[in-house]
């Protein structure tokens, strides 16, 4: 019993470096594993990487002007402290459709899903959905409750006197440093990417887009699955099927913004995104020419481990 106490003792001096604190995006009392200054010095830190693992950025400075402008448009109605993050928006140069976020307020976006749309709403949703992943600490979120399951695991080895491979306990450790890539590693639950749509949802409609753009943008990536298969649709690995999505965005617009379903061509904006996106956007690169990590979603370094910072929501039903 000495062991199980000491045990405890440890576990509870390891949780109370963080501390808990009201989130005024989800209105929920939450454990922060880092802090809001940790969470903006690791995506400071770790921004160039994965611009570096996505082929680049987009360096237009048209496109660069537009989407910034769109993103802190969206992020200005975050709550709380949340529109003071550092908020950064990039257009990687990527086939790949793809889209995710840093903690602290690093968005990024393939120009292979921006490709895809038709208009600057869907593009707002898409930023949207990583937004709200930043602003409801979706990630902070996930490390507290590994280190709390990390931790239950160690009680339980030191109680029953077993020894227990550390593979559990060292990933916990890396969430905060990031050692080896882990915290790009966190996974969020289908109920946190369903929040994330429902919060880029909110965000749309309070900076003026017509939220059925959510809708377009998962048939997009409904489309583009039935074209392609999941091969260079990289979302997939980490969100969670578009048919899910599509139901639960439907229902949301139809109990929240029923007007928004009777004109869907209002507040899109599709001239704008054609003219600011599309006709700057550099040529999609040729199957043939693309190196190989291309097909297969990105298969090394960092980038097969962090999509949407949500990884492991793999492709699943409903």
């Amino acid at each position: 019993m000495a062991r199980l106490l000491i045990a405890f003792l440890l576990l509870f001096a390891g949780l109370v470096g963080g501390g808990c604190t009201y989130n005024e995006t989800t209105e929920e009392w939450q454990f922060d594993a880092i802090s809001r200054d940790e969470e903006i010095a690791l995506g400071a830190q770790y921004q160039p990487e994965m611009i570096r693992e996505f082929g680049g950025e987009i360096a237009d400075p048209g496109i660069v002007a537009y989407v910034d402008e769109i993103g802190g448009r969206l992020a200005s109605y975050t709550e709380g402290e949340d529109p003071e993050l550092p908020w950064e928006f990039t257009v990687l140069n990527s086939d790949v459709i793809n889209a995710f976020a840093l903690p602290g307020g690093k968005v990024f976006v393939s120009a292979g899903l921006a490709r895809r749309m038709e208009n600057e709403a869907e593009l707002a949703a898409v930023l949207g959905h990583e937004i709200g992943h930043v602003s409801a600490r979706h990630a902070n979120e996930r490390a507290g409750s590994g280190l709390a399951i990390g931790g239950a695991t160690m009680i339980a080895s030191i109680f029953l006197g077993t020894q227990i491979e550390n593979e559990t306990m060292a990933a916990f450790a890396g969430l905060f440093t990031v050692a080896g890539g882990q915290l790009v590693n966190l996974q969020f639950s289908r109920s946190q990417e369903s929040e994330a749509d429902r919060l880029g949802i909110r965000y749309m409609a309070r900076a003026g887009y017509n939220p059925v753009g959510m809708l377009g943008l998962m048939r997009v990536l409904q489309e583009a699955k039935e074209e392609s298969g999941s091969g260079r649709l990289a979302i997939l690995s980490t969100h969670p099927l578009p048919e899910a999505r599509i139901r639960r965005v439907n229902g949301v617009l139809e109990e929240d913004f029923p007007a928004a379903l009777a004109s869907p061509t209002r507040d899109v904006f599709a001239d704008r995104f054609r003219r600011e996106m599309l006709d700057r956007l550099p040529p999609e690169t040729p199957v043939a020419l693309r190196p190989p990590e291309h097909l297969g979603g990105h298969t090394s370094g960092l980038a097969a481990r962090w999509c949407a910072h949500c990884r492991g929501m793999a492709v699943q039903s409903d």
